[in-house]
Parts: C-alpha cells; structure tokens; sequence
C-alpha cells in the first residue's frame, strides 16, 4: 500500500493540484477570499449528487481553514476512498461549468486530454493508498 512517506504519494499530489489549478479562473467568495479548485470540485458534486462523503467529510475538519487546504483533503479521501477518478468525472460532465471554471488552455476542456486524465486517474483505483486524513 501507498503511504504518508511515498515520494510517489507527494508526486502524485502536487501533479494532481497542477491539473486542477492550471488555467483555472480567477474567482473571488462574497467575502474575497480567492476560490480554487476545492470550490470548482464542491460545486460539480453538489449539481450531480445529494452530498459527497468526502466534501462531508473535509468540511467537518476545523483545521483547514484556505481552499487548498480543504481540496488537498479531498484529494487525500478520495485516493483512500478508491473515488478519486469517479469524483472528478463527475464534475467534468458540464461543459458549461468546466467554460465558467477554466481558461481554453485547461485539458479538462479538451475531450481527448480529459478522457486520457480520467484513464490514468481510473487505474488508480486499483491501488492501495493507507493515508492519514
């Protein structure tokens, strides 16, 4: 099993936060608070589902208190949770948000490069990950 102290692990992470962040438009909260990918990823869910165990879950805990904070979180649960893959399609179907959410430049916009990522992400799932959340 993948843990805390794989290269791989941190690898893995920080390329999976490039992709969600690159080409992401600059959005600001009612109170001015920069947006990212955490609240992107929020949103896809709530528009396909009742509710995410895992946005549940990263919004109980007190201590992370920026966006990504929250979505390094969400990462984190869903590689645990084998939902990481399934999560992030789920939030890649409308075509109108990924527009509202990322510059042409991002690969979600691209249908070609989006199913290649979704592959990858897929065969994570056949990969144990023993992390701390």
């Amino acid at each position: 099993p993948v843990t805390d102290g794989s290269r791989e692990l941190h690898s893995l992470c920080a390329q999976l936060e490039f992709l969600l962040q690159f080409d992401l438009k600059e959005k600001r909260s009612f109170f001015g608070q920069r947006k990212d990918y955490w609240d992107f990823l929020c949103q896809g869910l709530a528009r396909r589902r009742q509710e995410h165990e895992g946005v549940r879950f990263v919004t109980s805990l007190d201590k992370l208190k920026t966006p990504v904070g929250r979505g390094r979180a969400f990462l984190r649960y869903c590689l645990v949770h084998r939902q990481l893959a399934e999560s992030l399609q789920l939030c890649l179907l409308d075509p109108e948000s990924l527009c509202e959410w990322y510059y042409a430049r991002s690969p979600f916009l691209s249908p070609q490069r989006r199913a290649e990522i979704l592959g990858s992400l897929y065969e994570l799932d056949g990969v144990t990950f023993h992390l701390a959340l």
